[in-house]
């Protein structure tokens, strides 16, 4: 059966009104303190990101079709115009694949959200107050939306986060600028023809998912952008017979739930359940990692391995385990961030996970690719997922004994989440690699400041070298 809503208003009206209609005051002092670390964590991604072909090949190609702007590039000299910044800092916020993950809807909301929110403050010098609270609303409709298709747009070929983000980017810039109910509706009805994102970089580890995020933000802008000037959209962009959920989710639209959306608006809030990434990988490998560096800290002798066989949830098979051959010997470092069998050998081998173990010493490391050789994989029969991404390993040693560890709930879920402390210092590691100390610092006294400061896009210039 497709999705269909029973609800007399539509979907979108409904989160119209509630973006349009929710004070700031209204979201909990616990969420407005947490927002600014999620978007601390981004900039410490978007700074490290900024050492590679990728970040800079993205500014070359957007700075020369528009030229310069008004909205700082994160950790680059340069400013671009809204839409462009916007792209180019979600890129960098989503470039390590270390952003944050909302686990239910499985998608990274902030590396889209935050380059919105920041673009549109340069647009209309907003107060920081304003922009954490459209951050937050934000952040709140695109995890929402994400869940709403549990865990269905992975299974067939579509990547989360840039169908769903475009439409909190929507919201979120288009509170700051100002639409009324009717205009945030309209918004999401033209975000609809904008949503887009295939999972096809899984076969050769391509660059695109690194753009999906801030072409959601991009897009985001530019649908909020023409709803304000009247331009309309389509009124069911989520339960139309054509819309989100039934032409994209094709045989999984069965299964979408789409009381998700809206139900308990304003009284749960999902920052709280987007999870802070401990390793720079994707998030469905995460378990498993965790669970290698237990048995490594166990005394495993890794001499004495005859196989491991890994436990994932069936739905992320498609996008972690397969196609075996490619994740056992990856070709370039993101493929390796989407390989249970690389990352658990990494961890094994170094006994850890970081950017290091993604440099290209480390995918013709001998050792670790003698070990990726020996894992397997099955379905975990009893996994959680999407509410958590549970992981398990069974090694075989070469006597016939068996070592298994299990992760149930993967480590920075809501469960078991990250603490606010632990963010920061994950920034620093990150800032570290591109900025000094006293840079770092100024940077996270601005974004973890920015719920009090009068003018945003003053207080955030900082994140561009060129005014440090």
């Amino acid at each position: 059966m497709p999705a269909t809503d029973s609800a007399t208003n539509s979907i979108a009206a409904t989160l119209a009104a509630f973006v349009a209609d929710t004070p700031d005051d209204a979201i909990p002092a616990e969420v407005r303190t947490r927002a600014p670390h999620h978007m601390l964590d981004a900039v410490g991604i978007a700074l490290a990101s900024t050492r590679y072909d990728f970040a800079h090949k993205t500014l070359t190609a957007l700075r020369g079709l528009a030229g310069e702007g008004p909205v700082p590039v994160i950790g680059m000299p340069a400013s671009l115009p809204a839409r462009d910044a916007a792209t180019v800092n979600g890129l960098l916020c989503h470039g390590l694949d270390y952003d944050d993950t909302h686990i239910g809807g499985v998608i990274h909301p902030t590396a889209s959200v935050m380059p919105a929110v920041l673009s549109a403050a340069a647009m209309t010098g907003a107060d920081g107050r304003s922009v954490v609270s459209a951050y937050v609303l934000g952040v709140e409709v695109a995890a929402r939306l994400g869940a709403v298709a549990r865990g269905g747009f992975h299974q067939v070929g579509f990547h989360p986060t840039g169908m769903i983000g475009v439409f909190g980017c929507a919201l979120a810039a288009g509170r700051l600028l100002g639409l009324t109910r009717a205009q945030l509706a309209a918004a999401q009805g033209i975000a609809l023809s904008m949503a887009s994102g295939s999972l096809e970089f899984l076969e050769d580890g391509a660059w695109n998912k690194r753009l999906h995020p801030g072409w959601a933000a991009a897009a985001g802008i530019t649908a909020a952008a023409l709803a304000r000037e009247g331009f309309t959209g389509v009124t069911r962009p989520y339960e139309g017979r054509f819309g989100l959920f039934n032409a994209y989710l094709g045989k999984e639209a069965g299964r979408a739930d789409l009381g998700i959306a809206t139900a308990g608006l304003g009284e749960t809030w999902e920052l709280m359940a987007t999870a802070i990434k401990p390793y720079p990988a994707c998030h469905f490998t995460h378990a498993c990692v965790d669970a290698a560096l237990e048995l490594r800290r166990d005394g495993l002798d890794l001499a004495r391995i005859r196989r491991i066989e890994a436990l994932v949830p069936e739905q992320v098979v498609k996008t972690v385990c397969e196609p075996e051959a490619n994740k056992k010997r990856p070709s370039n470092s993101y493929d390796a961030q989407f390989s249970v069998p690389f990352l658990v050998a990494a961890a094994l081998v170094r006994g850890r996970l970081t950017l290091a173990e993604l440099e290209n010493d480390a995918l013709g490391d001998a050792a670790i690719l003698d070990i990726a050789s020996k894992v397997s994989y099955r379905h975990d029969p009893d996994s959680p997922f999407p509410k958590a991404y549970s992981g398990e390993l069974v090694i075989t040693l070469d006597d016939g004994r068996e070592l298994r560890h299990r992760e149930h709930i993967n480590r920075g879920a809501a469960d078991r989440p990250l603490s606010n402390a632990e963010i920061v210092d994950k920034y620093r590691g990150n800032a570290a690699m591109t900025v000094n100390e006293t840079a770092a610092a100024r940077i996270a006294d601005a974004v973890l400041g920015l719920d009090a400061s009068p003018r945003a896009a003053d207080s955030l210039s900082v994140l561009s070298p060129s005014v440090r």
